[in-house]
């Protein structure tokens, strides 16, 4: 939000440098991102880091404030006119300009009123209009066709206010200064822009800003006059409200302007709005987004006498509903909006005429014809009107303000305000009386604050009077008791909760306007509570660690998805192996690719590959995070944490030596697992065949501990892989069940003596069918080896000559040995001929010669 100055010394005296009320501003929590200034000078503050600005700074003595008293035709130039400017010398200072705006003056002798603009004086630094570029130049002294010129008329652009060149500055009404007084005090200003979090709802208006800075200056706060001059036929019979939703529209006003003219504002109103970033429009338009700035209730102005003939000559009847089906308005942006089943509507009997708290309709808006206005100010539902702003795809100014939520006290006062201000600015008669429908009113909320409770969560050893006195510099009003503190909440802080809540939002407004610099660190004063681990935690960071130490990166993602998106991991013509519980649902998604709970990481995964896949060759990631699964009967779903792998792309970077590299496959991946379960100290992993449809049917696993089946890894399935435009390099990825993982891992794990006899090494290759897993071969292998054999590694698989067609060979490496004794060769060689036997009778296995 803009912020200036000028508006905003109207409402509380600022005794600080600018850049420290900034300062002041940002640790209260209103963060002031930046500071531009318009003519004036920039104060470096001792203690306060700032940047250095390299604005224009106006000097007092050159650029004045000039009134242009006479336009002359030009010579020998149809393009150019001679501007006699008083600029408080001795004479009138003529000035060649090429200003289109002043063309319509020329040759019609002493104007009757001035022209007030800015006025250069020789010597003075201004902008170069006609650069594209940004560059200062000095005046000089220069004839400009054949006719002396050493001063200049200047346009917004030149001294640095915008990059407005189409005309110089012109002011048709009396600015209140002479000629010759230094711009600076004339148009020089300080713009704040201050970024505000959704929950500064008080400060969304200057009005609002004021109020935070007069608490933090401890300045009193001067507010605008709610007054208004009703002169005109009673309201009365003129307009009738029906409410039918109380709940999203708590408040709904008229204020009636009759014989009235639509014309320009006033120019110091269309100043104020252009610092803040609105285009003036006409002045009905501009005063209902004035008072909206102003103090932060919007408003919106109807033609009244559309009204009336949509209501074929009766009183219109304003009626506040939800849509029914079909429904459509076209807004003033000229969109046609198809309406949703929440959106709130303002109607008459005729249709739909406004979404309510966002935006008007184009059938009765403000025109050059118009000669009665119907002022609305209304109170809607900030929950409501979030909603239809995110469903409709719009952003307001107005929308942002009432998503944030608008106490509905304040329409009443906005009404007034704004039909003060069209009364002013285009004449006619404020009918008397205001059309006010109120049927939801909310309840005056009343906090009970212990001083103990203040002095426990500050730190600071505060009195009542002091706490009192902070709270009250906040608008609150406070009655103090023997030991505590009775605070009645303002109507512009609906941030403030109830109960315990209420207290410790009170204590953080002490706090806040206190100064968070101001409170000293201490020690707790309470004893520590007991240290206890979490084996859970620390078992999910061990995980962490040891994926970045095998040099995967971790990555984050929103938990929110949509069915069709992970629909995309399940290829053509086959069944998803996707959890089958339905989906968590959101009842008010914040996006429409953001609407369900995920059942799986694969998605986000894979997504997150493809969107990294032009910057990065390779890529090896991970994610821990939940999926949420329905549960029967239940109301909260079952949030089991996942565990995602996902690596593409070369092994390793080429060099000078070997310029090709090897993309990563199956065993690359498989590697990771084995290093992930080794440091987790997990025991008894088996592998077999998976049947995950997301997965390359040929190339993935399914990983087992102890026989609990854990999840998938392997490749992604190629025709999964070309709808995310992954096909550069095979995509190697994993999904496990991290709770059953770490089931399984021990922070501590037992050991051994070093053995004291040798081992026995021997070799066995057994001929098995090529469909057989090497994990069964394994498995029979240890069973029959007993205690004395001590290890089991697979390390040749061979198919081919001498090797029968629909068979393998599997080499392994055995290791025997006992705490008792040194084996002996027939020891082992038993051993060794019970292996044999009990694979041939259990798989069909043969020893290969």
């Amino acid at each position: 939000m803009l912020v200036p100055i000028s508006w905003l010394k109207e409402y509380v005296d600022i005794t600080v440098p600018v850049e420290a009320l900034a300062e002041r501003m940002t640790a209260a929590g209103m963060e002031v991102a930046k500071i531009t200034y318009y003519g004036l000078p920039q104060q470096f503050v001792e203690g306060v880091r700032q940047p250095i600005s390299d604005h224009l700074v106006w000097d007092r003595e050159k650029l004045v404030l000039g009134a242009i008293r006479e336009v002359k035709p030009h010579p020998n130039a149809d393009k150019l006119v001679i501007a006699m400017v008083d600029y408080g010398g001795a004479e009138l200072e003529q000035t060649v300009t090429g200003a289109p705006n002043l063309f319509e003056y020329k040759g019609l002798g002493v104007l009757s009123s001035p022209l007030w603009t800015g006025f250069a004086l020789e010597g003075a630094e201004v902008w170069d209009g006609h650069s594209d570029e940004p560059k200062r130049m000095i005046l000089k002294e220069k004839p400009l066709r054949g006719i002396p010129n050493r001063c200049m008329v200047c346009s917004a652009k030149e001294l640095g206010m915008s990059d407005e060149h189409d005309g110089i500055i012109l002011m048709h009404d009396d600015p209140g200064f002479p000629p010759g007084t230094p711009l600076q005090d004339v148009l020089g200003d300080i713009v704040l822009e201050v970024e505000l979090t959704p929950n500064l709802a008080r400060a969304y208006s200057i009005l609002g800003i004021a109020r935070e800075v007069a608490a933090l200056l401890g300045q009193p706060l001067r507010e605008p006059s709610y007054d208004f001059v009703a002169e005109g036929a009673p309201v009365d019979g003129t307009v009738s409200i029906d409410i039918r939703e109380p709940s999203l529209n708590p408040r709904f006003t008229f204020t009636l302007l009759r014989d009235t003219q639509v014309r320009p504002s006033p120019e110091w109103m269309q100043r104020r709005l252009n610092l803040v970033g609105q285009r003036p429009i006409n002045n009905i338009v501009d005063v209902t987004n004035y008072v909206m700035f102003e103090i932060g209730q919007p408003l919106h102005a109807y033609d009244y006498d559309k009204l009336v003939a949509r209501a074929n000559g009766s009183a219109p009847n304003i009626i506040t509903r939800l849509p029914e089906a079909g429904e459509v308005l076209e807004t003033l942006d000229g969109a046609k909006r198809q309406l949703d089943a929440h959106n709130i509507l303002v109607c008459d009997t005729a249709g739909v005429i406004g979404l309510g708290g966002i935006m008007g309709g184009a059938d009765t808006e403000i025109s050059d014809a118009t000669r009665t206005v119907l002022l609305e100010a209304a109170a809607w539902n900030f929950i409501n009107v979030r909603r239809s702003m995110q469903t409709q795809n719009m952003r307001t100014e107005a929308g942002i303000r009432f998503s944030r939520g608008v106490h509905p006290s304040w329409a009443l006062r906005g009404s007034s305000r704004g039909i003060e201000l069209m009364r002013q600015t285009g004449g006619g008669q404020v009918a008397r009386g205001v059309v006010d429908v109120y049927p939801l009113q909310p309840e005056l909320v009343v906090v009970q604050l212990p001083l103990r409770e203040i002095r426990r969560i500050s730190g600071v050893e505060f009195t009542l009077e002091q706490a009192a006195d902070l709270l009250t510099r906040g608008g609150f009003t406070v009655q103090i008791d023997a030991d505590s503190l009775n605070v009645g909440v303002p109507d512009t802080r609906m941030d403030i909760g109830t109960g315990i809540v209420g207290q410790a939002d009170l204590i953080e407004e002490i706090c806040r306007i206190y100064g968070y610099g101001r409170i000293a660190n201490t020690i707790i004063a309470d004893a520590m509570p007991p240290q206890r681990s979490n084996p859970e935690l620390v078992l999910e960071e061990r995980t962490r660690d040891l994926l970045v130490g095998l040099g995967l990166q971790e990555i984050i993602n929103y938990r929110l998805t949509t069915p069709e998106r992970e629909a995309e991991l399940v290829p053509p013509n086959l069944e998803s192996s996707l959890p089958s519980n339905p989906y968590i649902e959101l009842a008010n998604p914040i996006a429409l690719d953001k609407t369900v709970m995920r059942k799986s990481l694969l998605t986000n995964a894979v997504e997150t590959a493809a969107l990294n896949a032009r910057y990065q060759k390779r890529q090896a990631l991970f994610e821990i995070g939940a999926v949420y699964l329905k549960r029967d009967d239940e109301v909260l779903p079952d949030e089991p944490r996942r565990l995602s792998l996902l690596i593409t792309g070369e092994r390793t970077s080429p060099t000078w030596q070997d310029k090709t590299a090897a993309t990563v496959d199956f065993y690359d991946l498989k590697g990771i697992v084995e290093a992930l379960l080794d440091g987790l100290h997990i025991t008894g992993a088996t592998y077999e065949r998976a049947t995950h449809t997301s997965f390359h049917p040929g190339r993935s696993a399914a990983l087992r501990i102890d026989g609990v089946l854990i999840g998938t890894f392997g490749e992604l399935h190629p025709l999964v892989a070309a709808r995310f435009d992954l096909t550069a390099a095979p995509v190697m990825l994993a999904e496990f069940d991290l709770d059953e993982l770490l089931a399984h891992a021990r922070l501590m794990y037992p050991t051994q003596m070093l053995p004291v006899t040798p081992p026995v090494l021997q070799d066995i290759a057994l001929i098995v069918s090529a469909e057989t897993p090497a994990a069964d071969v394994e498995r029979v292998i240890v069973k029959a080896g007993g205690s004395m054999l001590k290890s089991v590694r697979l390390f040749d698989v061979y198919q081919g000559d001498p090797i029968p067609a629909g068979f393998k060979s599997l080499a392994y490496s055995l290791t025997y040995q006992t705490d008792d004794k040194t084996l002996t060769d027939r020891e082992v060689a038993k051993v060794q001929e019970k292996i044999v036997k009990l694979t041939g009778f259990e798989l069909g296995a043969k020893l290969r010669s």
